[in-house]
């Protein structure tokens, strides 16, 4: 493969993932977990830094537009908010974030179509102390987040009822909802017992 058509091979593939996932009816993840609930039990996970990068996403050609600036503001204070809940932590762990693509729901869609707004991200975890990266296979863990219904119904698509702000507000807040569930998934890498998955033996 020449190596020009190796190059957009993968913005090419993360275009037809939000593409698709635009055009699904009544899609959207139920972020349950609001930041008054109580927080995850993580071991001895507590927040050195989180970093977000936005430079090289891509935007799904109908979407509303927004800028690197915008996306990173909005993911790195939802990150704040999320993670500084864990004070009681005895370990520095720290969260890298790059945001791969997007598509926020514009107006003048035809309300049939119902699109969701959806932000495709890639985070990272990392030992503050060894600096060793926590991610199996040292890749990002690619993550999906979809906002949750703007009128309640799911019929009428959000760029009807919300601003781009608080489309990119929404984003930002499930995405840093579905990272602590993925930590949360993973207790080994902080101190904690194993998930024994129901493919698993346990241990005789």
């Amino acid at each position: 493969m020449p190596q020009e058509a190796a190059g957009f091979r993968e913005p090419i593939m993360i275009l037809r993932r939000l593409v698709l996932a635009l055009g699904l009816f009544l899609v959207a993840a139920c972020a349950k977990n609001e930041l008054t609930d109580p927080p995850a039990n993580l071991g001895d996970f507590q927040l050195g830094f989180a970093v977000v990068v936005a430079d090289n996403m891509k935007k799904v050609p109908i979407s509303r537009d927004a800028t690197v600036e915008e996306w990173e503001t909005a993911l790195q204070k939802a990150l704040d908010e999320r993670f500084k809940r864990y004070q009681n932590g005895t370990k520095l762990y720290n969260i890298g974030v790059a945001v791969d693509g997007y598509a926020l729901a514009p107006p003048g869609i035809p309300i049939v179509a119902s699109p969701k707004s959806i932000l495709v991200a890639s985070a990272t975890v990392f030992d503050d102390a060894s600096q060793e990266m926590l991610n199996p296979g040292g890749k990002g863990k690619q993550i999906t987040s979809f906002e949750r219904g703007g009128d309640g119904s799911g019929l009428v698509g959000t760029g009807y009822t919300r601003s781009k702000q608080e489309q990119i507000d929404e984003l930002a807040f499930v995405t840093a909802l579905r990272i602590e569930e993925w930590l949360a998934d993973n207790p080994e890498w902080f101190g904690l017992p194993p998930i024994v998955r129901a493919t698993e033996a346990p241990a005789r």
